[in-house]
């Protein structure tokens, strides 16, 4: 006959340590902020946080996020490594499509200081 073995039991959560919770002070530390600043973005609710009693506290997890949230990646990196890469050209010999790549430069204008203050009020010479 065949013997009837249990399936093993799942891991339970309860089991597991609790994550690590990292006090703001910590999170700026590590981000290179201020403090206030991580608590003001957690009291908009900008950033993940965890609320216990009426402190924040964040995990890694939590931390990794921000982290994500707060990446900035280059526009088109496959173009902008193209145009730095391209040699420039006589502005003669320019096809139509890199003439309208560059963007229009306005001509300079010419400052010019406005008179002070008292010679325009009283017509005098200082």
């Amino acid at each position: 006959m065949h013997r009837f073995t249990p399936a093993p039991v799942p891991h339970r959560p309860s089991d597991a340590p609790p994550p690590r919770l990292y006090r703001p002070e910590e999170v700026a530390e590590t981000l290179g902020c201020s403090a206030w600043w991580v608590k003001d973005r957690a009291r908009r609710r900008l950033i993940p946080h965890t609320r216990v009693g009426r402190a924040y506290r964040f995990t890694a997890e939590h931390l990794a996020e921000i982290i994500r949230l707060y990446e900035e990646r280059p526009a088109q990196p496959a173009q902008t490594a193209a145009r730095m890469t391209e040699p420039l050209s006589d502005p003669g010999t320019q096809t139509d499509s890199a003439q309208r790549r560059r963007p229009a430069v306005a001509p300079a204008t010419r400052l010019r200081a406005r008179l002070p203050r008292r010679q325009q009020q009283y017509s005098t010479v200082a």
